[in-house]
């Protein structure tokens, strides 16, 4: 019997693009959801940008555009790029729709009816030159215990010390630079503790995995405290029914999303809400999330749920962290890759199978290590996968007229491949990607040692054998066939490729049936090897070695800053960090395929040499360097650019093109020098 399934993943925020780290969850959903249709199941895949919140009414601000025209943009962008990822929704919506305002209002007139409101007079600090209340985020200041300054309203980056932003020594608006004041306002909370009892049992259940329910119990033992879901003017979102100049904060409808999703494609497709939300609904529920949002998903949305008389997730699956060559992604590495980045430089299908082959069903974080990407997809896709059909596909032309043959050559291997068919169901099922693929590429090492061993190649040199080489490559297609079926989930473009290739719609519902005196078309390439250097130049388009943002200026500063013409400040012990040392250049020479940039070898002394590109091409010739003294900065982290690995930074001034000098130290310097 078909069952009927609703899947959700987290809603991108509707501030900016989406990196990598945003494709991890909407590829995992996107392959759980395709392998749910391939079985015959009635599932359908839904999402919506999250639009809501200070953060975009600030940036649209900033661009001198309404936060409604900001929305529309990237909302435009973030579905191009899910596109790109092959991520098939059945409907993409938005929190800032009259869907969502009708469920956001209908539910809190129910929360409230039922008593899980409460108000409550909240101080918090106030920025008087915009005239809103601060989050933490947009609070900065000096850290109370240690001193540093810079930090944000609620924990300190050096020392680790955690603190409310009252605490701040000289606290300032992040986002005008003014000194904040103390302001009284009465704010709305949902009574979270008042669902206790519901919220241990849901723990309990089937319906988290087991670190996500032991991380909610921590919290559950330490006492529920009331939420607070209410923001004030100036925000964009939904006013609070009732409540003038209060609105809805971000995260009370950023869940209702889904709900507002599945309004909007109901009515679209003449279905009933109510079949998937309604307290008697039996369709399955499933919501897709990151780790760091599963306070919201498993403790306040299925209180909400509760008393707003809507039905529970059937569960709720959250995955780790995305890493980058064992890192946090970094714009200085160049490997805080954006979606389109990616997209410009390699196919969505690579990463998608790389994701497949490293996710399980548990919480741990997966790294992208490029290396391993390359020679993984290499390896599987193009060495092992597609390896059999490309190799094969030439003896059933030239033996059997293009036509897969009458019989089985070897009954066993086959049994071997299409008796792994439930094993492999079960694995997607319980979203063990990792071990799916690791079985498929098994089966996929035994036919292409069952290829060899047959040797087909010497059979077709003989008219007493083509038959059999053809027999042989027969076999092998049909295995491939299987195979791709298997997944197709994962490489929904690669399984279009092979139907057009095999003549034939790629199913897996019952068993597996072999194709018998088929015509086949002629072979086509299908994947193409990974390019090292298509990836080495995404990373380099990636990488951002300008200087990090200043923090506001304090107003004082910020007065004189504007009267010189220098924009932004920094504290004195971030430029104290800097290494300026004397270098003398050794070596230089033109880029090919670079039109600004020379090579420099550059030596400081007794410390060695250092290899540096800099822009100053148009303003030099290379020859004329060598010998010259220069300023580089000598602790700046190497950056592997697409011409070879930068390990430094020299110092220059002018306004471009011929007009570049670089810094050039008096007589009397010598390599390796610090400057103090």
């Amino acid at each position: 019997m078909s069952r009927k399934i609703l899947v959700t993943s987290a809603l991108p925020y509707a501030n900016g693009p989406l990196h990598l780290g945003h494709l991890l969850e909407s590829i995992q959903t996107d392959i759980w959801v395709r392998y749910q249709k391939l079985r015959g199941n009635d599932c359908i895949y839904l999402c919506a940008d999250d639009a809501h919140g200070t953060a975009i009414m600030l940036t649209a601000e900033k661009l001198g555009i309404t936060p409604e025209e900001q929305i529309a943009r990237v909302k435009a962008e973030h579905e191009r790029d899910l596109a790109g990822f092959l991520i098939r929704f059945d409907n993409y919506h938005s929190t800032h729709s009259p869907e969502c305002k009708h469920y956001s209002e209908e539910i809190y007139r129910r929360l409230d009816a039922n008593g899980h409101i409460e108000r409550r007079d909240v101080t918090q600090l106030f920025d008087p030159e915009k005239n809103l209340f601060l989050a933490d985020r947009y609070i900065k200041g000096s850290c109370p215990k240690c001193k540093t300054d810079d930090q944000y309203g609620d924990n300190c980056e050096a020392c680790g010390a955690t603190y409310t932003p009252a605490e701040l020594i000289n606290p300032r608006s992040a986002i005008s630079g003014a000194t904040p004041i103390e302001k009284s306002s009465t704010h709305f909370f949902f009574k979270l503790g008042d669902f206790e009892n519901l919220l241990r049992k849901w723990t309990d259940s089937d319906a988290l995995q087991p670190q996500i329910a032991n991380k909610l119990r921590e919290w559950l033992d330490a006492g529920l405290q009331s939420w607070d879901i209410s923001r004030d003017a100036p925000y964009f979102g939904f006013e609070i029914p009732g409540a003038p100049g209060k609105f809805f904060y971000v995260w009370l409808d950023a869940p209702i999303g889904y709900m507002a999703s599945c309004a909007n494609w109901c009515e679209k497709n003449g279905r009933d809400f109510n079949e998937y939300w309604g307290l008697d609904s039996t369709a399955e529920l499933y919501h897709f999330i990151g780790k760091d949002i599963i306070n919201f998903h498993g403790l306040f949305w299925p209180a909400m749920l509760d008393s707003a008389g809507f039905r529970q997730p059937t569960a709720i699956y959250a995955h780790g962290f995305l890493t980058v060559n064992g890192k946090k992604m970094s714009k200085s590495r160049g490997t805080f890759i954006k979606a389109e980045t990616y997209l410009k430089h390699l196919p969505a299908e690579y990463l998608r199978y790389y994701f497949a082959a490293k996710l399980s069903g548990a919480v741990d974080d997966i790294d992208l290590n490029l290396e391993d990407f390359i020679n993984r997809v290499n390896s599987d896709l193009v060495g092992k996968l597609v390896n059999i059909a490309s190799r094969s596909a030439k003896f059933v032309q030239k033996g059997n007229d293009g036509k897969l043959s009458a019989s089985q050559h070897n009954a066993d291997l086959w049994q071997q491949v299409t008796g792994a068919s439930a094993n492999i169901a079960q694995l997607y099922e319980q979203r063990e990607y990792s071990k799916a693929v690791r079985e498929i590429m098994a089966l996929a090492d035994a036919t292409n040692e069952y290829f060899d061993s047959c040797e087909p190649w010497k059979l077709a040199k003989s008219d007493d054998t083509v038959a059999l080489a053809a027999d042989v490559a027969s076999q092998c297609i049909d295995i491939f066939r299987v195979l791709t079926t298997y997944l197709s989930p994962v490489l929904p473009e690669l399984a279009i490729k092979a139907e057009q290739f095999l003549n034939c719609s790629l199913t897996w519902q019952g068993e597996f049936t072999p194709l018998h005196n088929h015509a086949i078309e002629p072979f086509k390439a299908m994947m193409s090897r990974v390019d090292a250097d298509k990836v080495a130049t995404m990373v380099d388009e990636s990488s951002d070695n300008t200087p990090a943002p200043a923090p506001a200026a304090k107003p004082k500063q910020a007065a004189k800053d504007k009267d010189t013409g220098i924009t932004d400040t920094i504290a004195y012990p971030d430029f104290a960090k800097i290494d300026l040392r004397v270098a003398e250049i050794v070596a230089a020479e033109a880029v090919e395929g670079a039109d600004k940039l020379l090579k420099l070898t550059l030596s400081l002394g007794d410390l060695g040499t250092r290899q540096v590109f800099a822009g100053i091409k148009t303003a030099y010739n290379a020859q004329q360097l060598v010998g010259k003294l220069t300023v580089m900065v000598a602790n700046l982290e190497a950056r592997k650019m697409r011409f070879g690995m930068s390990e430094g930074m020299v110092l220059a001034a002018g306004p471009g093109d011929q007009e570049i000098w670089l810094l050039s130290p008096d007589s009397g310097a010598k390599a390796g020098m610090k400057i103090q």
